[in-house]
């Protein structure tokens, strides 16, 4: 799998935005709405191929039929770094080698974007939702390529859980990339970028 996005949830969508244009510096671009999960988004490009998402219940359509992915459902306080996703090329083989409670493949749609994102039954992932959520686009497609350029970069991802040394050995097994961390403490996610700004952290 590759590191795909990051995402900072909310119970409320401005409220996510207002948190990331502060902390990072730079505007969102609009997203669009996800009729599956009944959610809706705002974005920002980032360098070497990620991109960073906003995302919150959507409050003007009624309440899914199933519990929404990135644990909103169970989400409570404010705007925060709160889960990420990998890309795979074959969603189920990929499955097969992830953690109980990764989740089934769901066909998700945002306008004329359209892909696979597994979801587990209460929407949330592994490890205290810290295990990424896995994402499969079609070939040739991404959004990432269609966002305004940034000049932010990711640097560093750190994900802190009780059983780091277990989760980061079940990382290794998946993916190599540098920028992602494991340390062993109370659960916990943060990443650090370079900006026009200087660094700055969610």
């Amino acid at each position: 799998m590759i590191f795909d996005h990051l995402v900072v949830g909310a119970t409320d969508l401005e409220a996510a935005r207002a948190h990331v244009e502060e902390a990072l510096g730079v505007s969102m671009q609009p997203g669009g709405t996800h009729a599956v999960f009944q959610t809706h988004n705002a974005l920002i490009g980032l360098e070497d191929g990620l991109y960073l998402e906003a995302i919150a219940p959507n409050p003007a359509v009624p309440a899914p039929t199933r519990p929404r992915w990135y644990g909103l459902d169970r989400f409570s306080g404010s705007a925060r770094l709160s889960n990420w996703a990998c890309s795979v090329t074959d969603m189920d083989a990929a499955l097969d080698q992830m953690p109980d409670g990764t989740g089934v493949p769901v066909a998700v749609s945002r306008g004329d974007l359209s892909w696979r994102m597994a979801v587990s039954r209460d929407g949330t992932t592994p490890y205290d939702n810290l295990w990424p959520a896995l994402i499969e686009w079609p070939v040739g497609v991404h959004p990432a390529p269609h966002l305004t350029r940034t000049g932010i970069r990711l640097l560093r991802f750190t994900l802190v859980h009780p059983q780091g040394d277990v989760l980061a050995s079940a990382l290794r097994g998946q993916l190599s990339d540098d920028r992602v961390k494991v340390e062993t403490g109370a659960v916990a996610m943060q990443a650090v970028f370079d900006t026009p700004h200087g660094k700055r952290t969610l």
